[in-house]
């Protein structure tokens, strides 16, 4: 088992490391230097010295292991009465590779310890035997080389986290504009629905009335096909206004939304299709702000559309009223015989639901005593309601 897992480093940088490090440990060995104590005594102590020469390239898997090894080498060494310079080397390099390797909680309790040994047992050769260990320098030499190790995995953590911060920070933008984008596709959803779905009824409807009175009633037919041209170009202008909010170069594009100052366009146009649309409106002028007032206008247009194109009597009621610190906005339109309640799967609906809820109110579709009910809840918040009842 190792102490620690494997480092990954190039193969083809490692090797070399460790060839020259093992060249680092064996001259000093055998150059010829003038002082005694420097050179091998014995081929015990030889081999002594040049172990860690063996045992360095195992400290990427073993750091503790080899740091302790190269330790007890070095020590031993002294103690036959050489001071190997090669051996020093290898106990410096040995604590820096585990400092490198391994975090400061893991490798505090082995540095500290060794590095005291160390120059502990130094001080004692010294004076027992008189050969100058030279142990301040060698025990210096290795803390720095551990808090070199520590500094350099520090470092590296460091760019690690930078770049899995960045990676994030681009996942996260990413994920902002496909929302941004799904919004878009929505919100562009919603608007050409609201632009076409209507008229469209209104033209699918009068086709129809003209059909069916072109030779018995003529005027009536003329009347229709009138009402088809209005509303082919009043649809075709909300096209072409959506069309240039797309093709804008940056979002400084802006699209007039239609509010219940249109109201009275949108009933004409379902009375001039035969329908008997009666409004009851009881909000005061410039009670909704902006917002709510769109809202308001897209629930009575989506409630009349429906009434054209699935009412079975040709009559519906619009309701406006305030209701506490909420405007209610209700379209019906009576039934006259029973039918299924629709599903809600349409797109209008669900596109309605959603800007319902955008400003916090509440949408319900289905149908009631009498006919079918689209109604819906639209709050005020405090500070609309004040600059309101202003």
């Amino acid at each position: 088992m190792t102490d620690s897992p494997p480092r990954l480093v190039p193969a083809g940088r490692a090797w070399i490391v460790d060839v020259v490090i093992a060249v680092l440990v064996v001259v000093p060995t055998f150059a010829p230097v003038p002082f005694p104590e420097l050179r091998p005594s014995s081929p015990l102590v030889c081999a002594l010295v040049l172990a860690p020469a063996v045992l360095l390239p195992l400290r990427r898997r073993l750091p503790r292991s080899v740091l302790i090894a190269c330790i007890a080498l070095y020590v031993t060494a002294l103690a036959l009465g050489t001071l190997a310079p090669g051996a020093a080397l290898a106990v410096v390099i040995a604590a820096y590779g585990m400092a490198d390797r391994l975090t400061r909680r893991e490798a505090a309790p082995v540095a500290i310890p060794a590095v005291a040994g160390l120059v502990a047992a130094g001080i004692v050769i010294e004076l027992t035997t008189g050969l100058d260990t030279r142990f301040l320098q060698v025990g210096l030499a290795v803390a720095l080389a551990g808090a070199l190790g520590d500094a350099a995995r520090s470092r590296r953590a460091y760019v690690d986290a930078v770049i899995e911060r960045a990676r994030r920070a681009e996942q996260t933008r990413e994920a902002e504009a496909r929302r941004r984008v799904t919004e878009e596709r929505l919100r562009i959803a919603r608007d050409l629905h609201d632009a076409v779905a209507h008229q469209i009824s209104v033209i699918s409807l009068n086709a129809g009335v003209a059909t069916s009175t072109l030779e018995a009633r003529p005027e009536r037919a003329r009347e229709a096909l009138a009402t088809i041209r209005t509303a082919s170009r009043d649809v075709l202008a909300e096209i072409g206004s959506l069309l240039a909010v797309l093709r804008a170069p940056d979002e400084s594009g802006s699209r007039e939304q239609p509010g219940l100052a249109r109201l009275g366009d949108v009933v004409e146009s379902v009375r001039v299709a035969g329908f008997d649309v009666v409004v009851r409106d009881e909000l005061a002028p410039d009670v909704l702000p902006l917002t709510l007032d769109i809202v308001a206008y897209r629930v009575v247009q989506e409630g009349l559309t429906n009434a054209l194109k699935h009412g079975t009597g040709r009559r519906a009621h619009v309701l406006l009223r305030r209701v506490d610190d909420a405007v209610e906005v209700v379209v019906t339109n009576p039934l006259d015989r029973p039918v299924e309640e629709p599903t809600a799967s349409g797109f209008g609906l669900v596109g309605l639901r959603e800007r319902v809820e955008s400003v916090g109110g509440n949408l319900q579709a289905g149908v009631a005593p009498g006919g079918f009910r689209l109604a819906a809840l639209l709050p005020l918040s405090r500070s609309e309601t004040s600059g309101a009842d202003r």
